[in-house]
């Protein structure tokens, strides 16, 4: 279900690895927990964003999650549709549900973040 070649927190979001640009978005299960997303608060393009920091939120009707960056760099894409189109997140969180593109200058932080198979032990242990 969760995409191998993601990085995975325990925030309940990802990161995609494409050369220098790291692709932010929110996995499945976060999704499925907040239910349905009405509402997405995202920094614009150039804004600068900090590893462990919040960068915007999901509001769902249950609630507003704070959206916190895995790695440090600056936004050079924004994902203008799923502003326009919140729901995106809960029907393809993966596609077209991601959130931002982040150019990055040092990868490493991505190091302490879980693999798919880390990431999918660490839901069950969640739910027990």
């Amino acid at each position: 279900m969760n995409p191998v070649e993601l990085k995975y927190n325990k925030e309940h979001e990802y990161a995609k690895v494409e050369g220098n640009i790291v692709t932010l978005g929110i996995t499945d299960h976060a999704q499925e927990s907040l239910g349905d997303v009405v509402f997405v608060e995202l920094p614009d393009e150039g804004a600068t964003v900090t590893a462990g920091k919040s960068y915007g939120t999901v509001e769902s009707v249950k609630a507003v999650s704070d959206l916190t960056a895995s790695i440090s760099g600056k936004v050079v894409e924004v994902n203008s549709l799923a502003l326009e189109t919140p729901e995106l997140l809960n029907t393809d969180p993966y596609g077209e549900g991601w959130l931002i593109k982040v150019e990055v200058d040092d990868l490493s932080p991505l190091k302490g973040m879980m693999t798919v198979d880390e990431y999918e032990a660490f839901l069950a242990e969640e739910e027990h």
